[in-house]
């Protein structure tokens, strides 16, 4: 029952049908290496090829999971697509023996910059239709290739890239590369996905690692309690297999770990791609209230929206128990320093912050 709110959220807010075509473009940097690729956008009607709805859209670029075929990430396209964003999907990289995890990055990197193109191609169907602010998401060995992606993106100063998204990234080394060593040059803000049972990619090996080392001013990481690996995605029978052999404890089914995931990406893709300072807020205040997940944040980007009040934790417009309550709960469970809950400004969240925040509340 208390997943019943999440599943009901998720269905108030679609807008849009879902159009789609497939496209093979050629990189001319990696010898015209072909980068067969799926694209799903907000339509008037659904089906191939049909005609875009008015407006512009924001960008999800998005890396399957190792021996992963596209079409598994179903349920990613059905929720976000007829929330009015074009969810692209490249289907390189599928090999049990030969993948190649930088390959993969690069290929992500350059859909990036070329689905901009698309928009001024009028022999497209998203002609027009493409707006600036693109994210890179991805599901475990997608997820790693997406750090791999945004470390160069962000060095080298792209305009397009707004926000990353993991789900259960896992570790990316091949030829040398590292995700977990890539974080460290992503300053966007970032959000990872963890199921807390996820035996496939320990959290601990890689999720967490690839967080920490994040050098982004906002970047938030969200456990999923009971969540595993493979349930960010529709059934798949090599994830599945490799769940079933190396995670246990997942308390959560597919549906559950799906409508918590979106409830809190709805929030923060709206906000990081369509500029909803309202939706943050939201966003953070179900951090807070949410029985469903543990998370840890790091957040000095609230200059971004409008001014908030001296200890309007919240983001309510009101200074009340409520942020009592959140410091306290921030204090108690040692979470990540964070400057929003250091009310006097001595780089710590202690006992003298709620001092601060009752005076501030018997003040006004």
């Amino acid at each position: 029952m208390k997943y019943l709110h999440l599943i009901f959220f998720s269905f108030l807010l679609p807008q849009y049908q879902t159009g789609h075509y497939n496209n093979t473009f050629q990189d001319p940097n990696r010898f015209n290496r072909n980068i067969q690729t799926e694209i799903y956008y907000p339509a008037i009607n659904n089906g191939d090829n049909t005609t875009a709805a008015e407006g512009e859209f924001p960008v999800i670029i998005f890396g399957h999971g190792f021996v992963q075929d596209w079409d598994v990430y179903q349920n990613l396209w059905e929720e976000f697509v007829p929330n009015g964003y074009i969810m692209v999907f490249p289907r390189t990289e599928v090999s049990f023996f030969s993948t190649d995890h930088q390959q993969f990055g690069w290929d992500l990197q350059f859909l990036v910059t070329k689905i901009q193109d698309e928009g001024f191609n009028n022999l497209s169907p998203i002609y027009n239709v493409v707006a600036n602010n693109t994210a890179l998401m991805g599901h475990s060995m997608g997820g790693g290739a997406s750090f791999l992606a945004a470390d160069s993106l962000c060095t080298n100063g792209n305009n397009q890239l707004k926000t990353i998204i993991g789900l259960a990234p896992a570790e990316s080394t091949t030829n040398g590369v590292s995700s977990i060593t890539s974080a460290a040059n992503i300053t966007i803000p970032s959000l990872i996905f963890s199921g807390s049972q996820d035996g496939v990619t320990p959290p601990n090996v890689h999720h967490i690692p690839i967080y920490e080392n994040l050098n982004s001013d906002f970047k938030t990481f969200i456990s999923i309690l009971g969540g595993g690996h493979c349930y960010f995605s529709n059934p798949s029978f090599t994830c599945d297999f490799g769940e079933n052999v190396s995670s246990s404890g997942i308390s959560l089914t597919r549906q559950e770990q799906q409508a918590i995931t979106y409830y809190f990406l709805n929030f923060w893709l709206d906000y990081t791609l369509k500029d909803d300072c309202t939706d943050i807020f939201d966003f953070q205040d179900n951090l807070f209230s949410s029985n469903d997940i543990e998370y840890y944040q790091v957040n000095t980007q609230t200059a971004n929206c409008e001014e908030s009040m001296d200890g309007d934790i919240n983001f309510d417009n009101f200074v009340n128990v409520t942020d009592i309550i959140l410091l306290v709960n921030t204090i108690l469970s040692n979470q990540t320093y964070n400057n929003l809950y250091d009310l006097n400004n001595d780089n710590m969240v202690n006992i003298t912050d709620i001092i601060t925040l009752i005076n501030l509340i018997l003040d006004n």
